[in-house]
This record gives C-alpha cells, structure tokens and sequence, in this order.
C-alpha cells in the first residue's frame, strides 16, 4: 500500500538526493533499472550508503569514482525482495540522467525510478519479480497515467549510454505479473 506518497511495506531511507518536481507534472512513468556495488556483487548496504550519500570511497577501489556522485531512485529492491524507498514518488528522485521518452526530455521530471539489486547479465530472482510487481500495481493504482506501454527500462529512456535493467531482466514474465 502507498500511503503518503511512501510505500508502507518498505524500509524508509530518507536521503537528500531529490528535489521537487515541476509543477503540474502528472507521475506517468515507470522506470526499471539495475545496480550493484561493487558491480556484480550483492548484499550489503553499499547501495543504501551510496543513495543516501553516506558511501565510504575507502571500502572498496570501485567507491572511490562515485562516492560523491549525488543520484537516488525512489525504490530499491534487494534480491531477497526487501524494498527501501529513498524518495516519496511524489517528489523528483535522480535516477535517470540525459534521458527521454517518446519526444519528453528529462524522465526525472515525471517517472519513478525502481531499481533492483542486479546486473545486466546475472538472472533477477523470483522474490525480486514477486516484489517488483506488487508494487508496480500499486503504483498503477495510484499514479494512474503509468500505464504498461509507459513502463519501461533505463535502456529504453537512455539508449546507448545505459543497458539497464539487461538481458537477464525477463520482460515477458514481469508484464504477465502485473
């Protein structure tokens, strides 16, 4: 359920990395993406550091190019289907970067993004499509405009700069969920 802009089945992780959306913005977009840290390991809370702007560049080489980088989701799964929410779907996360979507430049200004703990090529578990789906409906449900032809993945709003969610991310299988 999403009560305040908040999902109340997820672990609430407040961070500093948003900002308002423009006025008037209708919430219409879905974005699936993917991360790991370091790349293609899991577990941990790097993730959580890294969105809430709190990761050490001392705990691993990889930190130290992005531990000052300022960018959040509003959602991340792990791979055992926890959900953390870092930033209400009311207000603009920073997860999407140079991106657009049929003609519309700049997705933060309307989308939510959700990322899932994972890689490109490593296969999501059935927890994180079981997850990832609840939720989606949820979000349908309450930002009505997000429709499945305005769900898509960070590859689709980014292409040739980002690959996310990846060839393992099965597209078929989630639409059938939701």
């Amino acid at each position: 359920m999403i009560k305040n802009a908040i999902c109340t089945q997820a672990e609430y992780c407040p961070t500093t990395h948003w900002d308002e959306r423009p006025k008037q913005t209708t919430i219409s977009l879905l974005v699936v993406h993917n991360i790991s840290l370091p790349p293609n390991e899991f577990g941990g809370d790097y993730i959580k550091y890294f969105f809430t702007g709190c990761l050490d560049p001392k705990l691993h080489p990889y930190f130290a190019s992005i531990y000052q980088m300022r960018v959040s989701a509003h959602c991340l799964i792990k791979r055992d289907g926890h959900i953390l929410q870092f930033v209400p779907f009311d207000k603009r996360a920073w997860h999407a970067g140079l991106s657009s979507f049929q003609g519309v430049n700049s997705c933060n200004n309307y989308s939510i993004g959700i990322e899932l703990e994972g890689a490109d090529d490593i296969a999501y578990t059935q927890t994180q499509y079981q997850t990832l789906s609840a939720l989606t409906k949820e979000l349908m449900q309450d930002y009505p405009a997000i429709t499945l032809g305005r769900i898509v993945g960070h590859n689709d709003i980014a292409p040739g700069r980002k690959t996310d969610p990846g060839v393992a991310f099965d597209w078929p299988r989630y639409r059938q969920m939701i």
